[in-house]
């Protein structure tokens, strides 16, 4: 934990001094999807569940802030609390299946759900300063961009913030995996009759893991939202949380490292491709590779490997 509050002291000064506005704006999103794939991390390495709507998640905290900072004025730190804790119910809701599914069919259920998702924002949009409940300025009226805090104004500013929110957000979930429901994860995770005979509740804590995978990642739709000011439905497609899913494995599911890795490789691997004149789509073959080389020769993702050979240094 020291570890981690060090990095992110130390980006937060050397990242702004040594990159333009752009890439500035790019590893901002990246800190900001390491929060939601910690959250795939913690429900994959702890509990061996597949979570293909997290995506969804993030569209549903991004929308909540939105609608409470233009109607509500709170401060800003309030407004990504209300949004995590939002989009905290909504999780359970949508991790309820996994009380009596898991494998193939959990990942299905939530493939689905994050695909009811994609069309409630279709068919709603998101709030941009408009009257009523979806907050939707009607018309040709002016829509509007939710303000940054006054503290992170600027570019550099914001992504500072975003790199305190995403190591507070690693700091709860790591806490969590180092207390009693993480001993109570793995438990499940080795078998959910041996975990009943030692006294696990597994209905409470697979509930918790869901609740708190959605928290963390109802606070990055939050930041999303400040960050960009407006939300548009065609970020949160339901393929979109499928990918996020192999950028995990990728990166690694099973310690920090590999969560930080796959927030960055997945963000910016196709600005990378972009900025060299090659075809972003490109990333889905990188990605699709990538998550077989994961799957069948390194289970721990590049992280796992990093933190192999740092042992045997």
């Amino acid at each position: 934990v020291l570890g981690l509050a060090a990095g992110a002291a130390v980006l937060a000064v050397l990242v702004p001094l040594a990159v333009d506005g752009y890439w500035v704006r790019v590893l901002t999103s990246a800190v900001i999807f390491v929060i939601p794939a910690a959250g795939i991390a913690l429900l994959y390495a702890r509990l061996g569940l597949v979570s293909l709507g997290q995506v969804a998640l993030l569209g549903v905290g991004g929308w909540v802030a939105l609608r409470l900072a233009f109607a509500t004025g709170w401060p800003f730190p309030v407004v990504v609390l209300a949004a995590g804790a939002v989009t905290c119910l909504a999780g359970i809701l949508y991790g309820l299946p996994a009380l009596r599914l898991s494998g193939v069919d959990l990942a299905l259920v939530t493939l689905m759900a994050g695909g009811a998702f994609q069309v409630a924002f279709s068919a709603t949009g998101f709030p941009d300063g408009g009257p009523g409940f979806l907050g939707r300025v009607a018309g040709g009226g002016m829509r509007q961009a939710m303000p940054r805090p006054s503290m992170a104004a600027s570019d550099a500013a914001f992504f500072r913030l975003a790199l305190v929110c995403a190591a507070l957000a690693l700091i709860l979930v790591v806490l969590h995996q180092r207390g009693r429901p993480g001993r109570a994860w793995a438990a499940i995770r080795s078998g959910e009759a041996g975990a009943l005979a030692v006294g696990v509740a597994l209905t409470r804590y697979k509930v918790w893991a869901f609740a708190l995978a959605a928290f963390v990642t109802g606070t990055a739709g939050a930041l999303l939202a400040a960050n960009a000011g407006r939300l548009d439905p065609i970020s949160f497609r339901a393929s979109d949380s499928v990918l996020l899913f192999a950028v995990v494995l990728v990166g690694g599911a099973y310690g920090l490292t590999g969560v930080v890795l796959s927030g960055v490789v997945g963000q910016v691997v196709p600005a990378a491709l972009d900025a060299a004149g090659i075809d972003g789509n490109l990333m889905l073959v990188v990605f699709g590779a990538g998550t077989v080389h994961a799957l069948v020769t390194a289970p721990r993702g590049i992280g796992g490997q990093i933190e192999d050979l740092r042992r045997r240094a």
